[in-house]
């Protein structure tokens, strides 16, 4: 499955089948369909990233980080801390 950075393309929101997320540009491995969750936002959504070395992030303020594709630099969105299905959950 690709991964698209917002801007356009097919978007994952409501797809939910088993398999791994990978960066649109160059095919690295970010996000588990695991940690994947239905949330309110027209994106899809995810708790944790596939290792350390999946992203890159950079903060933006206290609650949020920008996010980036760990091997490309592709533009993925945003970290939003205590965000998540559960109490103390990012979102991605």
């Amino acid at each position: 499955m690709s991964f698209c950075s917002f801007g356009g393309g097919e978007v994952f929101k409501d797809h939910f089948t088993p398999g791994m997320y990978v960066c649109s540009k160059c095919s690295h491995p970010l996000f588990s369909s695991r940690s994947k969750f239905s949330h309110s936002t027209p994106w899809p959504a995810f708790t944790e990233t596939i290792n350390e070395d999946s992203v890159t992030k950079k903060m933006e303020s206290y609650r949020a980080f920008k996010v980036r594709c760990g091997k490309c630099g592709n533009g993925l969105g945003h970290e939003f801390i205590n965000d998540g299905p559960k109490e103390g959950d990012s979102r991605f």
